[in-house]
């Protein structure tokens, strides 16, 4: 069984990842509509991970960390 939840925690960061790919390709152009579209992928993508990251233990870990400094633009 944990092979198994390793494998479908794989397929949903290999497929978050290739929505974000694809997400940059498209940003620049999106319409309305594609963008509200890339949204709820994207929304669905980070609940999977962070799914992925309470099932390994890394939430409370990272729920202690500082958000990175942003840099002046």
């Amino acid at each position: 069984m944990s092979r198994r939840a390793d494998i479908a925690e794989e397929i949903q960061l290999d497929m978050g990842s290739q929505l974000l790919a694809h997400a940059d390709d498209m940003l620049p152009t999106a319409t309305e509509a594609q963008l509200r579209f890339l949204a709820e992928r994207l929304t669905e993508a980070l609940r999977d991970i962070l799914r992925v990251a309470e099932s390994r233990g890394r939430i409370g870990q990272m729920s202690g960390d500082r958000p990175p400094e942003r840099s002046p633009s």
